[in-house]
């Protein structure tokens, strides 16, 4: 029997093996020892136990359509290269009209989902972004609505001087079905200070997706890997996510996000490898046991690479997209958009069976011109 048994270039995975195929939950300690292998192998071939026992072969992929109504942000994060001040001659803000025809422009197939993060812009309101919501609901009222990071929530909140759940509440009643997960970053305090000090703090993030989730709203949560962080920050931010999604139950998917450089001010700092995007997506999946999907995001790493995390613990390769700008703006030379046709065959390549979804994980059935959300 023992000869059945994989064999590791690092011992210390061999008692890991153990702990995953008996479905124990990993220790701090585990996911150390986890970053600190140098046998990438064996550490996805850990996570694919589990997410094969989770989803089987299955790759989950949506139709959406990012879109960023402004660019201007009063916070100057050294991690972006996509905020501007609001007197930059390079910056941008939609009116409400042209986000609505913007969500209407650039793709074939019925799209299940809007996509909607922007900057902290100081001149639009609150009320604004309601009417924004309610106008595409009106428009497109059969296309789900995942839109606003923590880090705009809390910003509405300082701005309009309401608490996080009343802001959260009159976002819904205008139209916000989901949130997205971005602006989580990295939660340590040391590197918020250096990276992103105009943000909320880590704390503040788990607190706003904890009042949303109780809301009844469901989100995404990711982390950003790459810069200045070290193992032991990437460990207890996912196990201080794990620990709030014990409370919750609220988070649908996590996503590992590679620092992109270019025209930021860490651009110094070099490029995330394969390596490093892989092992980010093996640790997620063997440390945050009670999140349901780990997406790989073929943007940030390449349709390439997200092929291959799908043998690493990942089971969802995000969506047709159509227009990115964030990951551009900080230097990505990956294509902006995807077809339908394009998730299909990178998922089937990878020898996994393709399954579209909508926002919330139900099955897609889809005809040429509309689709079917199977409730």
């Amino acid at each position: 029997m023992s000869a059945l048994l994989p064999k590791f270039e690092d011992r210390r995975l061999a008692s890991l093996h153990d702990k995953v195929l008996d479905g124990e939950r990993l220790s701090y300690d585990d996911g150390l020892a986890l970053y600190r292998s140098g046998d990438i192998l064996g550490v996805g071939y850990l996570a694919n136990i589990v997410r094969e026992r989770m989803h089987g072969n299955t790759t989950y992929f949506n139709v959406n359509r990012h879109i960023n109504p402004t660019d201007v942000c009063v916070a100057s994060c050294r991690l972006c290269a996509f905020g501007k001040q609001r007197r930059d001659p390079n910056s941008y803000t939609m009116s409400l009209e042209q986000v609505w025809e913007t969500a209407g422009k650039g793709w074939k197939e019925a799209i299940t989902e809007f996509h909607i993060v922007g900057g902290l812009h100081p001149e639009l309101n609150l009320d604004w972004f309601c009417q924004m919501l309610r106008g595409l609901k009106e428009r497109y009222p059969q296309i789900h609505l995942k839109a606003f990071t923590m880090v705009e929530i809390g910003y509405f909140a300082r701005r309009e001087k309401l608490s996080i759940s009343e802001v959260l509440i009159r976002l819904r009643d205008a139209g916000m079905d989901s949130l997205p997960g971005g602006g989580a970053e990295v939660f340590s305090e040391r590197v918020r200070r250096i990276i992103c000090d105009h943000k909320l703090t880590g704390d503040e993030w788990l607190e706003t997706a904890r009042t949303a989730h109780e809301l009844g709203l469901h989100s995404n949560c990711t982390m950003l890997y790459g810069h200045i962080e070290n193992e032991e920050d990437r460990v207890d931010h996912m196990v201080r996510l794990r620990s709030l999604q014990d409370d919750t139950k609220g988070f649908q998917t996590f996503i590992p996000l590679a620092f992109h450089p270019e025209n930021t001010a860490l651009s110094h700092i070099p490029k995330t490898t394969g390596f490093d995007d892989l092992k980010n997506i093996a640790v997620a999946r063997l440390m945050l046991d009670n999140i349901p999907h780990i997406k790989a995001y073929w943007v940030m790493m390449t349709p390439a690479v997200a092929q291959v995390a799908l043998r690493f613990g990942a089971d969802d390769i995000d969506g047709t997209v159509v227009e990115e700008k964030i990951y551009h703006e900080a230097g990505s030379t990956v294509s902006q958009s995807l077809r339908r046709t394009d998730l299909l065959r990178l998922i089937r390549l990878a020898g996994r069976e393709p399954f579209e979804r909508d926002t919330l994980y139900r099955p897609v059935q889809r005809t040429e011109s509309a689709f079917t959300v199977l409730v």
